[in-house]
């Protein structure tokens, strides 16, 4: 991965030279600060940049070479919002690479991110699909949020739902941010942690 240095007497006036030199936008970077003096006599600062395409660059190297090594060939969709990054992987062999209750692709994209981090010092958000499996069982949960939602808001009772990693949990918490009869709470340890859904005195 690229990673280019620039000087300045602050911050924002090294970025402004490196976009000037890059050719880029400043939501298009990465800006790492290397190193910072600034006494009576000097100020200087040294940043690192990294350009966005090279970071999506990598990620499809790496999805490449591992898949590569499960004997697969894949088609890889990627899109970028800002700071976060999504990846659609297309196969004739989706069932390998979702794997039981889809563990090898979150695996895939743990690896993914820390190679990622390791490189840029940043935590980016990246998200890896198989077609559309994720999107699939999000709208899942989300259907089942807003059904077992109902029944507690109907029978007073709360209701725990599954054990969930943090991600589905989010889309519990969020689907549910806004209902006027019910509210939720995460509970237990990982990785057995899961959503209560209680219903809310009115």
């Amino acid at each position: 991965m690229k990673k280019y240095e620039y000087n300045g007497k602050t911050k924002e006036e090294a970025i402004e030279q490196a976009l000037k030199d890059l050719n880029l936008s400043e939501n298009n970077i990465i800006v790492n600060v290397l190193e910072e003096k600034n006494t009576i006599l000097k100020k200087n600062v040294k940043i690192e940049v990294i350009d966005y395409n090279d970071v999506i660059d990598t990620i499809k190297e790496c999805i490449n070479e591992i898949t590569k090594l499960m004997g697969l060939t894949v088609n890889l969709e990627v899109r970028r919002r800002e700071e976060n990054i999504t990846i659609k992987i297309f196969s004739d062999h989706n069932a390998v690479l979702i794997g039981k209750n889809g563990s090898t692709i979150e695996a895939l994209q743990t690896i993914i991110r820390q190679i990622i981090h390791n490189e840029t010092q940043n935590f980016i958000s990246i998200i890896l699909d198989v077609e559309n499996y994720k999107d699939k069982k999000n709208k899942n949960i989300e259907l089942l949020a807003k059904r077992v939602a109902k029944e507690v808001a109907k029978t007073k009772f709360e209701t725990k739902l599954d054990s969930m990693n943090s991600y589905e949990r989010r889309i519990v918490h969020s689907t549910l941010a806004n209902d006027k009869y019910v509210y939720t709470e995460s509970i237990g340890e990982e990785p057995n942690r899961c959503v209560v859904i209680k219903p809310k005195e009115l």
